[in-house]
This record gives structure tokens, sequence and C-alpha cells, in this order.
């Protein structure tokens, strides 16, 4: 079945935070929404359908996940990833951030250090901070428009008594899919100074050829006791509002501590439509998943040959992952506020600002390219009558 992604949908009064947040974060409405990391892209019909079939029984009383959720999330990971993972092996997450806090509050203590790679997303600084763990940073080296992490600075951090390691992978929001001998060298200092891994692989169905990426306890089988993964469907298959992830712990005491939180919290219930979104997107994906990534490509590649046909000010490498442009924006001289005021009032467009992303991200701005190409195509003009 050939599908489309060229359709405008308009998402005003729907509660959409891309939409009714921009007057709170940049003072006005009148820009191109180019920020928050949900695509403006139709659900797929096939998740539509099992939605509307739920929606056909009137009871939406307590549920429990049925034995295909589990299910569903085995199938995928194996078919898409090569990953072999036992269904009593997932744990259920209302949400990725969730599940990052969860796992800090479940498996560290106050004033425990832990580290992150920045830039990256800015949940991962609030979950160590608001629950009282030290922060501790190990940022990516950045050469040529090229990102690396910092082998050496990880062995210093990590030996100083850190407790775990937050990582971003494939990585938000620089686009890095890292290579297996980068995972393995990242890996093995872990090991060696007994930290525990939280990999944070959200992004791991959003990656483009050539490019590969490998779950880390694939790459890792002699630690994998050690890892946590956090997936979802949420940024695959536009699912972000019905808060619904998963973890996946092979270590049966971890996976206990996490399941007592759980209860604890009393957040384990979930969603009734993101059991049966998550189950119907992981059962019927495959084709959708391959012409949505043919389409972000199709809109990567027209941005990079404008800007370097009529905007060198800007540079930026094409993302091996994710539908976030990481734009270098140092040659414009400018200062963050006088960055973030060309944008949004001289070309009407709504990026994230680098500096939310922590140390690393001054002088860049992120830009959400999972739009119709018509809505690309027009944030390129508005870019370009911005500098001319």
């Amino acid at each position: 079945m050939k599908f489309s992604f060229d359709e405008v949908i308009d998402r005003k009064d729907t509660g959409s935070v891309k939409i009714e947040s921009l007057i709170e974060f940049y003072g006005t409405k009148d820009v191109l929404p180019m920020w928050i990391a949900d695509m403006d892209f139709a659900t797929p019909p096939f998740v539509l359908e099992a939605l509307r079939k739920r929606l056909e029984h009137p009871v939406f009383g307590y549920t429990l996940r049925q034995e295909r959720f589990n299910q569903s999330i085995v199938s995928w990971m194996k078919r898409r990833h090569g990953w072999t993972i036992g269904e009593e092996h997932v744990v259920f997450s209302p949400g990725l951030v969730p599940a990052l806090s969860m796992s800090v509050l479940a498996f560290t203590r106050p004033g425990d250090k832990i580290i992150v790679q920045p830039p990256v997303y800015p949940p991962f600084f609030w979950c160590v901070e608001k629950n009282n763990r030290v922060l501790v940073e190990n940022p990516l080296i950045y050469e040529e428009g090229h990102y690396r992490m910092d082998f050496d600075d990880l062995e210093k951090k990590a030996s100083e008594g850190a407790k775990m390691l937050i990582l971003c992978s494939p990585h938000n929001p620089v686009g890095r899919v890292w290579r297996e001998d980068e995972l393995k060298e990242m890996t093995e200092i872990c090991k060696k100074h007994e930290v525990l891994i939280l990999s944070d692989e959200i992004h791991s169905d959003l990656v483009f050829r050539p490019n590969r990426h490998l779950p880390l306890p694939i790459v890792a089988p002699w630690y994998e006791e050690q890892i946590l993964v956090c997936l979802s469907p949420s940024k695959t298959f536009n699912l972000a509002g019905l808060s619904t992830s998963a973890l996946i712990i092979k270590n049966e005491n971890l996976r206990r501590q996490y399941s007592d939180l759980l209860d604890t919290l009393h957040v384990g219930m979930g969603n009734i439509f993101g059991f049966v979104a998550l189950e119907a997107a992981y059962q019927h994906g495959h084709d959708w998943l391959d012409q949505l990534l043919d389409y972000l490509n199709g809109n990567i590649e027209l941005v990079n040959t404008f800007i370097k046909e009529h905007i060198p000010q800007i540079y930026f490498r094409e993302p091996e992952s994710t539908y976030m442009l990481w734009f270098d924006c140092k040659r414009m001289n400018m200062n963050e506020k006088e960055l973030a005021d060309f944008f949004v009032r001289k070309a009407g467009i709504a990026p994230s600002p680098g500096t939310i992303f922590g140390r690393g991200g001054d002088g860049f701005q992120r830009l959400n390219i999972a739009s119709p190409r018509s809505v690309i195509e027009e944030a390129l003009g508005k870019l370009y009558h911005a500098f001319y």
C-alpha cells in the first residue's frame, strides 16, 4: 500500500503543544513551529483503525495489558533490529521521560553521580537534578561537523564513583547513530567501574541508510544484565499523546525493583488506547515506516541542497537518525539572543535553541523536518528571505 505524507493537517485547537505553546515560549503564534519533536503527519491508518475498533466497545474501565502487548514489542525488535528478547523482560512505562526518572529513582540514591553526554535531550538533566542526584557531564567532542564520544573524559568521570550513565542512542539532537566500536568502548568503561547504563533508544527506528541502529545489549551481551533499554513507538508512529512506552530489563532483580516503584507510584495501569496503538503499530507498521523514512530522507536532502546552494552562513551535517536537524549557526556571528531573534522575528520560524541541550549547544538551532514537503519549502523560503 502506498502512503502519502504530503497532506497539511491543521492542528489548531487540538491542544497541540507545538501550536498552543508558541506564545509562551516564542512570544508569537506567527511562526512556523519546528521545535517540539513530534510529527505533523497523520497517525498511520492501521493504528486509527485499531483505535476505532476498540471504541466500538462502550466500556473503558480498568484494563490489563494482554499478552500481545509484550509479544508485539518482542516481534518488532526481532524483525527490525535483530534483537531477541524475552516477553518477561518487557516492563511498562507511561512515557519515555517517566521511564528515565523512575529508573533514576529505582536504581540510584540521592547524591549519587549520574553521567550524561551533552548536548543532549533536556529531560536527561531534569531527571537527574530534580531527583536530587548529582549531574556529571561527559560532553561530546565536535570536530569538523562530526560528533564523537570523549572516552578519556568518560573514563575519568566513571572512575570517580558514578552510578549510572544515561545514553542517547541514536543521539538527539546531534543525529548520530553510534557505531559498534564506540558502543563497545563506552560499555567496557562502564563495566570496569560498575556503572549501570540506561539507554534511551526511542529514535532507534528512525535511522537512515546505510546506518544501522544496534541495541546496546546486542553489542555488549557480556554486560546486558546491567543495561536498561527504553523504547516507545511514540516518535516512530506519532503516538506521543498516548503515553505508552516500555523498558527492556533482563536482570530479574533490577526488573523487580523497577516494577515495585511502578506499583508504589501507581502509574503502571497505563492507557487503554496506548496499548491498542502500540500493538497495531508494531504488528503492521513496517511498510509504513519504510515509506516514512524515504520521505524524511527526501526532506533532509532538500534542506541540505538548499542550504549549501543558498545559505552558506549555516552549516549542518545530514543526520544519521531522527527527524531533527542540528544547524550550526556559528558563522552567523550572533549571540544567543540575536540568533533567536533572527529565526523567530526575522525568519518567522520557531526552532529549539541549542542552549537548552546543555554544554556545546550554544550557536546551534534544532529544527524538526517531520512535516509535509510544502511546509519545509515554506520554511526554507522564509529563511532565505531573512538573509537576503
